[in-house]
């Protein structure tokens, strides 16, 4: 067998209802149109395995993370799903933490694995983090993250955290460039080096007067290209979409072991 070929393929069956073959992660984005740097989640270059995306038909920021009744958008979320698990995606996600609010829903709708948001890796790290240790969720809006999304993740609402709202606390102007739709152009533009002046700023703040955190938590789409920039400065545990995904394809499509002994 050819070492480009896993050793374990020797007769190849179709799977029924699954129209693609070596598939990796299925990606829900907002209908939306927006450039993501490498390590964005929307942005394919940086993965490395395979990727699938799927649009959510009429579900955009506005509709997901501004308004309080999000119950229109369960259902193109649901079809937007069905369609990738036809697809042979072999696990499900979505490109921001506000798809949180819908995780339980997802995960009873499809059969593979989903992991609607990087809160989901917040309970990890309360656990790595002690008793005496906060856990700082870091995103652009979190006052629109309700008690619901976080109960949907698995968090406790009362439990050790601290949150840090890049746009809500901070300036950080070449973000709002790019997600808030009352601020971006009719070409929404932004600076690397701008943007993570702005964020490795505003986070070695919070870190400064928060001296008990132990880990923090990247939830938006657009803060993980800076996550190790951040982590230079601030030396702590960073999980982020990045760490999340990562761990999602690790676990439906485990790597071999080679080695000696």
């Amino acid at each position: 067998m050819s070492g480009n070929c896993d050793f374990g393929i020797d007769v190849i069956r179709a799977q029924p209802g699954k129209y693609g073959c070596g598939m990796g992660l299925g990606i829900m984005l907002f209908d939306e149109v927006y450039p993501g740097f490498p390590g964005s989640v929307r942005n394919a270059s940086a993965y490395p395995f395979p990727v699938q995306y799927d649009v959510v038909e009429g579900v955009d920021f506005d509709r997901l993370v501004i308004q309080s009744d999000k119950s229109a958008c369960l259902e193109p979320i649901l079809q937007a799903a069905r369609r990738l698990e036809r697809m042979g995606c072999r696990a499900i996600a979505a490109e921001c933490a506000h798809f949180a609010y819908f995780q339980k829903e997802v995960a009873a709708e499809v059969s593979v694995p989903v992991f609607m948001s990087s809160l989901l890796q917040v309970p990890l790290a309360q656990r790595l983090s002690g008793s005496t240790g906060r856990v700082g969720i870091v995103c652009a809006f979190p006052r629109r993250l309700t008690e619901h999304h976080l109960v949907s993740a698995g968090i406790d609402p009362a439990s050790n955290l601290a949150f840090m709202g890049v746009s809500e606390d901070y300036s950080c102007p070449e973000f709002e460039n790019l997600w808030s739709a009352d601020k971006w152009s009719s070409v929404p533009t932004a600076s690397f080096e701008r943007a993570e002046a702005e964020f490795v700023s505003a986070c070695k703040d919070f870190v400064s007067k928060n001296a008990d955190l132990r880990a923090l938590i990247f939830v938006c789409t657009g803060l993980q290209p800076f996550a190790r920039c951040v982590q230079r400065e601030v030396r702590l545990p960073i999980f982020s979409w990045s760490t999340l995904l990562d761990y999602a394809f690790s676990v439906v499509v485990h790597r071999e072991h080679y080695g000696h002994v």
